[in-house]
């Protein structure tokens, strides 16, 4: 008897343990969009993909630490847009698009991180830059052309 108590002890506390943890798998963002979505290659996009969820526009931050992003531009489809922006760098960066009344900026990451930044974009051109300390000022910006 005094087995199956201790039994019932342990699964009591090992059942609400095991729903304790982060089941985030977004690199540690926070709040970013998690949505699926179809991946094609579009011509001209510079690594962009596209499907029912909008458009993803993906970049890199510079390895070797250079205040400077894989790509000064890029091109999307009017609607939902989406730049992720990868930081293999040591330095904290973090992608922001702002132009025609939009301003929105993704989460500022480490090492290893994604930032993204998502908006409903009309045509036009927007800027899209790093908007961590002078990081913009150093040259950390580039164009989207929306059309």
């Amino acid at each position: 008897m005094r087995a199956l108590s201790l039994i019932v002890l342990l699964l009591a506390f090992a059942i609400p343990v095991a729903g304790c943890g982060d089941d985030d798998d977004d690199g540690g963002s926070g709040g970013a969009d998690t949505s699926a979505s179809t991946t094609k290659t579009e011509d001209g996009g510079g690594g962009a993909t596209s499907g029912g969820g909008g458009e993803t526009l993906k970049i890199s931050a510079d390895p070797g630490g250079a205040l400077k992003f894989d790509k000064s531009s890029l091109t999307a489809k009017a609607g939902k847009v989406t730049i992720e922006m990868d930081n293999p760098s040591d330095l904290p960066h973090a992608v922001e698009i702002e132009g025609n009344g939009v301003e929105v900026a993704g989460d500022t990451v480490m090492k290893d991180g994604v930032s993204k930044a998502t908006a409903e974009l009309k045509p036009g051109d927007y800027d899209f830059y790093c908007p961590v300390g002078n990081h913009r000022d150093a040259g950390m910006e580039g164009t989207l052309t929306v059309k």
